[in-house]
């Protein structure tokens, strides 16, 4: 059984002193310092947020000035297409002008040279039956 007696009574002072010692010593020294360590988290928790923040908004940035890099680049890939489709048309079309020149040129100068070749055929036909003509009969025709 328990005694209540006076040492019970210096036991609990001694209990509630050591609990107050306790608590100023260190159980509030080590709350304010794990309340400024979650301040601190807090705060490097914000700043995280915010730099990741800077960096979407910048990602986002660069990715949009991309896309409107290639949409320019598209845009003068066709330009550069129509002005080689341009050009190879206008090299095409003074192609075919100048070998239709060289073609009438050259019909005509084939005429010429049909025609020539159809006197001097004509010219040599005419010379050689008469020269047959003469051999067989044997006598000189004119």
């Amino acid at each position: 059984m328990v005694d209540i007696d006076l040492w019970m009574f210096v036991q609990l002072a001694n209990f509630l002193i050591l609990i107050w010692i306790l608590n100023q010593v260190l159980y509030k020294p080590i709350l304010r310092i794990m309340d400024r360590r979650k301040e601190i988290l807090d705060k490097a928790q914000e700043e995280v947020k915010s730099v990741q923040d800077t960096i979407d908004r910048r990602v986002a940035a660069y990715e949009e000035k991309i896309r409107a890099a290639k949409l320019e680049a598209m845009g003068q890939k066709g330009d550069l297409a129509k002005e080689g489709s341009d050009a190879a048309k206008v090299i095409t079309d003074k192609a075919k002008g100048e070998i239709s020149g060289m073609m009438s040129e050259f019909q005509a100068k084939l005429e010429k040279e049909l025609a020539s070749a159809r006197e001097i055929l004509r010219n040599q036909s005419l010379r050689i039956s008469s020269e047959i003509a003469e051999k067989v009969l044997g006598r000189s025709i004119q």
